[in-house]
């Protein structure tokens, strides 16, 4: 055989690299294929094959069949796993579902490949939330939240994860730190988006021992479907009531959840529009719950960061007069500018007399002036309302109001508010 290849003009070092190339395919195939196999004798097979090929493993062209053997491993011992964290190159060119075990047991190794994805998904956020090209349409608050979780960022998250508890317990740390560390709300965001895309992929191992899942998965749902009706207000308000003596931590990430922009929008947005509701109908505020369930959850969200770096875990107390004096305060000013904008389209000889106009255009109510500054629920409230009248074009209505607003810029843990001006005036609805 060989002579016959020599006569052809094949060189013996060719011939014995394809023999080989062919014999490594034809065994990568069978590994493989044993892989796929869940009877006993899988794992057994595959530690004999592990024991005596893992010393060729430094040879590069038989290192294929070894990474090969250890991703299809349930188990890889410790000493083979020390073997590859200890030499780069192996450790690069191991498969994912082999790094998964040496990163539980090597949390620096871990965040060294997590936090650049962080970052990189953090500058992502920065840069739609300056993006205006687009218009309203495509702004930042305008995709769904199931488009949001195919982002390249997550979806690596989510490969690196897989089903495994303790790594996806240090993603989330990575985050909580990050969050205390910045005060960057895009790790609230991300937080959510991981747990639900995890929900999407139908991960029991991990959405089942996280407490934040059912919680999450509702508000996500009102988020899509741009409404809390009162099936879900008692779900939601139900989650919150539950949380027992021994669990107080779990606010820290509930909060955390609260605090995800695309929440406090979506709660901001509803609560204007149970307002505008209870105005056309001449109800109270007080008297209703699902009004009563978003600012609460709303106090819940801007009161993240200090609650998670106090590790103070104590639901803020929905201040009562929130609900008495500025509500009213924001209501009044909402009939106004009804009032201003019906006059505004009467006949010039039918419109009131000066007096009366001036007394739908003079300064907001006192109440409305103090709970801006003191209370950060009211600020955001207060913008959202300013960012409504801006979009009707009331010039009166903004002229009367955003001089009010210099005193909510920075309010608690809503500094990032008046950054998403662009994109909210471009969502904010009636």
């Amino acid at each position: 055989m060989l002579p016959l290849l020599d006569l052809h003009g094949v060189c013996r070092l060719e011939f014995h690299t394809s023999v080989l190339e062919e014999l490594k395919e034809r065994l990568l195939q069978q590994i493989e294929n044993l892989g796929k196999n869940e009877s006993r004798e899988k794992e057994r097979k595959l530690k004999e094959m592990l024991q005596k090929s893992f010393p060729v493993i430094r040879v590069p062209s038989l290192r294929p069949v070894v990474m090969c053997i250890l991703k299809n491993m349930d188990h890889v011992d410790d000493k083979y796993l020390k073997q590859l964290v200890s030499d780069k190159t192996l450790y690069k060119e191991c498969d994912v579902q082999v790094k998964r075990q040496i990163w539980q047991e090597h949390q620096s190794l871990f965040g060294d490949e997590v936090l650049p994805l962080l970052a990189q998904y953090v500058c992502e956020k920065e840069a739609a939330l300056w993006d205006t090209k687009g218009g309203t349409e495509a702004s930042f608050f305008s995709s769904s939240p199931k488009q949001r979780r195919q982002g390249q960022v997550l979806q690596q998250l989510l490969l690196m994860v897989g089903k495994n508890v303790v790594l996806y317990d240090m993603v989330l740390q990575f985050l909580r730190t990050l969050f205390l560390r910045t005060r960057n709300v895009h790790y609230c965001t991300l937080r959510v988006e991981l747990l639900m895309a995890l929900h999407d992929l139908d991960v029991q191992d991990i959405i089942a021992v996280d407490p934040c899942h059912k919680f999450t998965w509702c508000l996500d749902a009102c988020i899509r479907e741009k409404n809390v009706d009162t099936k879900r207000s008692r779900e939601l308000q139900g989650f919150l009531d539950s949380i027992k003596r021994g669990q107080e931590q779990v606010l820290g990430d509930l909060s955390m959840t609260l605090c995800d922009p695309y929440a406090i929008n979506f709660l901001a947005q509803s609560a204007m529009k149970i307002i505008n509701h209870l105005i056309n109908n001449e109800g109270l505020p007080r008297d209703n719950q699902v009004l009563v369930l978003v600012l609460r959850m709303m106090a819940l969200g801007l009161q993240a960061w200090d609650m998670i770096s106090g590790q103070q875990y104590k639901e803020p107390k929905l201040d009562t007069q929130l609900m008495t004096k500025f509500i009213p305060a924001l209501m009044s000013l909402m009939v106004d500018d009804q009032v201003r904008a019906l006059n505004a389209k009467l006949p010039p000889d039918d419109r009131e007399t000066a007096i009366t106009t001036i007394e739908h255009s003079g300064p907001p109510p006192d109440a409305y002036q103090a709970y801006i500054q003191e209370n950060a629920v009211a600020s955001v409230l207060a913008i959202y309302y300013t960012f409504h009248i801006s979009r009707q074009r009331d010039r009166i209505g903004v002229m009367r109001v955003l001089g009010t607003l210099a005193g909510a810029e920075g309010q608690r843990a809503w500094p990032f508010t008046i950054r998403f001006t662009y994109h909210v005036r471009g969502t904010a609805s009636a």
